[in-house]
């Protein structure tokens, strides 16, 4: 009767967990499959009472009128929302993640004066919140001074020699360079602890192999820093693509997906065809969806390797 029962009691058990499971999987999912409904539902369908989830019939008119009100079907050359984002985000995020690793690699496996006090303050930079410097952050790039070289001609020439970066994409690629891009101090914290927990063995093995501190990051740090260095690219990348705050302060005519989806209401109250509510609620599902479907490709594309980066890396557990 025992192991009947513990049998029963198992399977009881594995019931409840799937039923929880599936349901908190439905109440996670249900705005994207909602919006995946919406945006492949004819018009038509629109006020039809029985359907709900599933249409009667699907249809890339929502998908077009959408690129076109967001600008992802212009040309290249011209203000393309899609083009921008990925030139702005991908260099910057490439930009970021080596800039950070390198400050990782030095905050980890070497000891120097104010190291405490360096990072310290790059932790401050995580806890800091955005609006606090977004006067000076602009400021600094709306008269880049080439690092008071600018400033220090001036002293010479009687007039500072400064240089406007807004609407440029130097105004993203510039702090990622430097360690400064949108949450460089997660990154840079990151590597630090990845970096601390691969033993002294292999930076010796180098050292006596003739490699220098560079060579050593190169050759033995980055090949064995695979989990980190994806950890941070996708979550890189991800950060400045849903950007709006730093976008629209620094980019007031370079279009970018999320600036586009932002105005993309008013867009559509400015088109006779699109007031109706319904056919509004449609188009803004449909929108959001497009702006994330690059994000969800790429999770999905790399979904296993991202996991196991993520616990590699020591973020949860």
């Amino acid at each position: 009767m025992k192991p009947i029962r513990d049998m029963a009691t198992q399977t009881a058990w594995r019931i409840i967990r799937t039923i929880f499971l599936a349901g908190l999987a439905f109440i996670i999912l249900q705005p994207l499959l909602f919006m995946v409904s919406a945006s492949i539902r004819p018009v038509a369908q629109l006020y039809a009472p029985g359907v709900v989830w599933i249409p009667r019939s699907v249809t890339a008119d929502n998908y077009l009128s959408a690129m076109q009100k967001l600008k992802m079907l212009e040309p290249v050359f011209r203000n393309n929302s899609v083009v921008n984002t990925f030139l702005l985000d991908l260099v910057s995020a490439l930009f970021q993640v080596f800039t950070t690793a390198l400050a990782g690699y030095g905050f980890a496996r070497f000891r120097f004066r104010g190291r405490s006090l360096l990072f310290g303050i790059v932790i401050m930079s995580m806890i800091v919140p955005t609006s606090s410097i977004i006067v000076p952050s602009y400021l600094s790039l709306r008269y880049f001074d080439f690092f008071g070289l600018g400033r220090l001609a001036g002293l010479l020439l009687g007039k500072p020699i400064l240089v406007s970066l807004v609407d440029q994409p130097l105004a993203f690629y510039l702090p990622a360079i430097l360690g400064m891009g949108i949450r460089s101090g997660l990154c840079i914290f990151i590597f630090r602890q990845f970096f601390r927990g691969m033993p002294r063995e292999l930076e010796d093995a180098a050292s006596i192999d003739g490699a220098g501190s560079y060579g050593t990051f190169f050759r033995v740090f980055v090949p064995n820093a695979a989990p980190a260095l994806l950890t941070t690219l996708v979550f890189s990348i991800v950060w400045y693509w849903n950007d709006y705050y730093f976008s629209a302060m620094y980019f007031p005519r370079f279009l970018t997906v999320s600036l586009a989806l932002a105005g993309f209401e008013s867009v559509l109250w400015t088109d006779l065809s699109t007031r109706d509510p319904y056919m509004l609620s449609t188009m803004l599902q449909t929108g959001s969806l497009l702006s994330i479907l690059p994000l969800l490709a790429l999770y999905l594309v790399i979904q296993r390797r991202f996991t196991e980066s993520i616990e590699r890396t020591g973020i949860v557990g």
